[in-house]
């Protein structure tokens, strides 16, 4: 398929989108500015062109983006075990929240605000997962409508999705390992259906300030915990966490692991202890805490620490993946230069 230009159908967002603006004729631009990752630790911003949409496919100009310090943690360091999609050059991300600028099938939703998981719309680079780009172009049923008081905290839904269909698959949680953001929202999605966690967190500057109890593993004699979700990605967690569970405990990996997760069969055999894995999420997810956030039964707030414009990418991945006290960064896309 070819690049260039579509029409932009008259319509003028309600807020400003980023690098890409229509023309004076109406018309946008098939290309966008992208994060690309080689593989190499680095992470650089150049432009690339898009796929023309399709019958049902929409345009969004992108105004915020978050970087994963999971999946896309690999990505960057080349480190990613063999996934389907996967390859260099790569546009990373799957947290975007931008305006739907143009749509032949849908231009009654032209100018509202979406967040869109990722999208494969770039030419001379793979999506996986795409969505660190000032414009994207996707299927309409990927580019879900938030209506949020702070919507740059919508790039928080994939994570909070992704602690939803953790939860989803059994017991709400006694135990949360791990208080990074996934963990944090775990923890708020576990009390707001009922639950009553305490997180374990290893760093101390991420113990602090939570309403739920969160302490170091070495503090913690219980030997009672029934249901633990493991959000931390530490490939060893499962013989550190078997001393403190019941017997027939359930441990589930939500979290991604680089290592091979391993564990002494021993103890596991005499606690019987039971193991799920929780892999990505499912719409209905997505459908549950948009939900809960409409309805103030789950917050968002205070989970984004950092924010950096696009035209400081680099530095911003780099800050993300190394430095603890950065809980959460977005990447700006209204205020990048590029």
């Amino acid at each position: 398929m070819k690049t260039g230009v579509i029409e932009s159908q008259g319509h003028k967002p309600s807020m400003p989108v980023g690098a890409l603006r229509p023309s004076a004729s109406g018309r946008l631009e098939l290309r966008a500015a992208a994060i690309v990752f080689d593989g190499t630790r680095s992470a650089t911003l150049r432009w690339l062109g898009l796929i023309a949409p399709q019958a049902d496919e929409l345009v969004v100009d992108v105004l915020w983006s978050g970087i994963s310090t999971g999946t896309e943690r690999l990505m960057w360091s080349g480190d990613m075990p063999a996934f389907p999609g996967m390859g260099y050059p790569l546009v990373p991300g799957y947290e975007a929240v931008g305006q739907v600028v143009a749509s032949d099938a849908a231009p009654d939703r032209i100018g509202e605000i979406v967040f869109v998981p990722g999208a494969r719309c770039f030419e001379g680079a793979y999506g996986l997962f795409g969505g660190a780009a000032s414009r994207l172009v996707v299927p309409a049923a990927r580019a879900h409508t938030i209506e949020f008081q702070e919507p740059r905290e919508g790039v928080l839904l994939a994570l909070a999705a992704t602690a939803h269909h953790a939860l989803a698959g059994g017991d709400l949680p006694d135990l949360i390992i791990g208080h990074g953001v996934l963990g944090r929202l775990t923890a708020r999605l576990a009390i707001a259906l009922g639950g009553d966690p305490v997180v374990w967190e290893t760093n101390a500057a991420r113990r602090e300030g939570a309403s739920y109890p969160v302490i170091a593993p070495e503090d913690d004699p219980r030997r009672d915990y029934a249901s633990i979700c493991d959000m931390s990605g530490d490939a060893g967690i499962i013989d550190r966490v078997l001393p403190h569970c019941r017997h027939g405990a359930e441990i589930c990996l939500a979290g991604f692991y680089s290592d091979r997760p391993d564990f002494s069969f021993p103890l596991a055999f005499r606690k019987e202890m039971r193991l799920r894995v929780a892999a990505e999420w499912r719409p209905e997810d997505l459908d549950a805490v948009i939900g809960l956030v409409a309805t103030g039964s789950l917050s968002l707030a205070g989970l984004i620490t950092h924010v950096s414009p696009a035209s400081a990418a680099a530095s911003a991945y780099t800050r993300a993946f190394t430095d603890p006290a950065c809980l959460k960064m977005i990447i700006d896309w209204e205020s990048s230069d590029a």
